[in-house]
């Protein structure tokens, strides 16, 4: 993004009151000295002035010029890289991607690159969407959310065999509050809840948040393993499973027809609510069974967001399921967030419907493709094998040597920034020491393998000793 005038002020500000040049109730350059200093015109600084003084960082008092407010936060030297000793628990991945420095690479992240995501059609959307109604930009929106996405979405997913009227899609703010909306209705203290063993590791934080006991059912390349289900239901009484039924995460397997109408049939003869995330739908190059779709939404909560295709700071998830269940989840949604982001959903729906989202879909598969063949090859000469190599999507589950510690091996990486995503962050049995998962769209630069070759060197040099 270009750097106008006025920012280059207001940065200049910034740096002048964080490094302590000026202090607290310190008077300011006046608007004509400043634009001289900076050979910049005298409506720029104005500008800029008010625009620090709304950020709350300086006041202007009458007749006397403008002041740096107080008091100043306490003097903070920030690291360059994001904390390199915390515990390697769900949240340590997500927390160094988020964190993480322009110049770190992130294959161990769960998104798209910048440059890969369709900027020109979000900005269209935005600008689209800035010549509508005022009450989109600034009133809540309905309780289910924008009726026009919600007959767009019930459209979308009858594409995957799944019938329901828009009054049957309620709008969240993304697909993680869709899942703890679910688990504010149906969970109490000490309840079981079954997930993939391995499975996206924001599901392990999340539940925990909730206090209940997670059980972690080993995942297979068709599914999960059918005879630990089974047992699991038996001997635990479970309410909520959480699993993928698309691009399964971290793995990338698929669900087979076979595994999915044996699950169900294990699911109809229990307690078992089932909530199907379908997150990656949209980077499918042959769509696999879904569980909604076979059970015709009796037992099994859809779910999904478009963060990982169109944008992760437009905010927008759905949750589609029975009328009666949809009713009750409104009501907690208005409870822990009153109304939705009205504008998200509008931007959302504007970005979706321009003609331009399909295309955009059709070029992410082919660079997607061509990214796996490329990370697995680069892999290969590190003597890393996938899991299984994944028809879609963009994650690759490689297995290590068995003595290689891969949170070891992570933290290596982290201080020569790069970040991993090491196995056991995704494994409630802590099965998968020596796995990784790679984001082959983040995979393009050879510093990851190089940094992750010197790191395995490391650890078994470390076993050696």
């Amino acid at each position: 993004m270009k750097t106008t005038k006025i920012d280059f002020v207001i940065q200049h500000i910034h740096e002048l009151i964080k490094t302590r040049s000026i202090s607290a109730g310190s008077r300011l350059p006046s608007v004509r000295a400043l634009a001289k200093q900076l050979n910049l015109s005298v409506s720029t600084i104005v500008e800029a002035y008010e625009r620090l003084a709304s950020q709350g960082l300086i006041e202007s008092k009458t007749g006397s010029g403008f002041f740096v407010s107080g008091p100043i936060p306490p003097l903070s030297i920030s690291q360059i890289h994001p904390k390199i000793d915390r515990n390697i628990d769900p949240l340590w991945i997500s927390r160094q991607s988020l964190e993480a420095k322009p110049d770190m690479l992130k294959p161990g992240c769960g998104w798209l690159p910048d440059d890969w995501m369709p900027h020109e059609n979000i900005r269209k959307a935005i600008r689209k969407i800035s010549k509508v109604e005022s009450k989109i930009l600034t009133d809540y929106s309905s309780p289910l959310g924008s009726p026009a996405l919600r007959e767009l979405l019930a459209r979308k997913i009858l594409g995957k065999g799944i019938e329901a009227t828009p009054n049957q899609i309620l709008l969240t703010d993304s697909g993680t509050q869709a899942i703890d909306l679910i688990c504010r209705y149906f969970l109490k203290p000490n309840d079981v809840v079954l997930v993939d063993d391995p499975c996206y590791f924001n599901f392990h934080a999340l539940l925990k948040v909730h206090q209940i006991r997670i059980i972690g059912i080993p995942y297979t390349p068709t599914g999960p393993d059918l005879n630990a289900f089974s047992q699991a239901i038996t001997q635990h009484n479970p309410r909520l499973y959480i699993t993928n039924s698309g691009i399964h995460n971290p793995t990338g397997a698929r669900l087979t027809a076979s595994t999915a109408y044996q699950l169900l049939k294990l699911v109809e003869q229990s307690n078992l609510i089932v909530i199907e995330d379908d997150i990656f739908a949209d980077l499918e190059l042959d769509p696999a069974p879904r569980l909604a779709a076979l059970d015709g939404l009796s037992k099994v909560i859809h779910i999904g967001s478009f963060s990982k295709t169109l944008s992760g700071s437009v905010r927008t998830g759905y949750i589609a399921t029975k009328s009666q269940w949809i009713e009750d989840l409104t009501d907690i949604k208005i409870a822990t967030g009153f109304g939705g982001s009205h504008l998200s959903a509008e931007i959302l729906y504007a970005a979706l419907t321009d003609g331009t989202y399909r295309k955009h879909l059709d070029e992410l598969k082919i660079r997607l493709a061509k990214s796996m063949d490329f990370t697995i090859k680069q892999l290969e000469k590190l003597k890393i094998r996938p899991w299984i190599k994944p028809q879609a999507g963009i994650f690759l589950w490689c297995e290590l040597a068995k003595n290689l510690d891969t949170a070891r091996i992570a933290q290596t990486c982290l201080e020569n920034n790069v970040i991993l995503a090491p196995g056991n962050a995704f494994s409630q049995s802590q099965n998968y020491k020596n796995f990784i998962r790679f984001n082959v769209a983040q995979c393009s630069e050879q510093k990851v393998f190089e940094v992750l070759s010197h790191a395995i060197q490391q650890e078994i040099e470390l076993q050696k000793n």
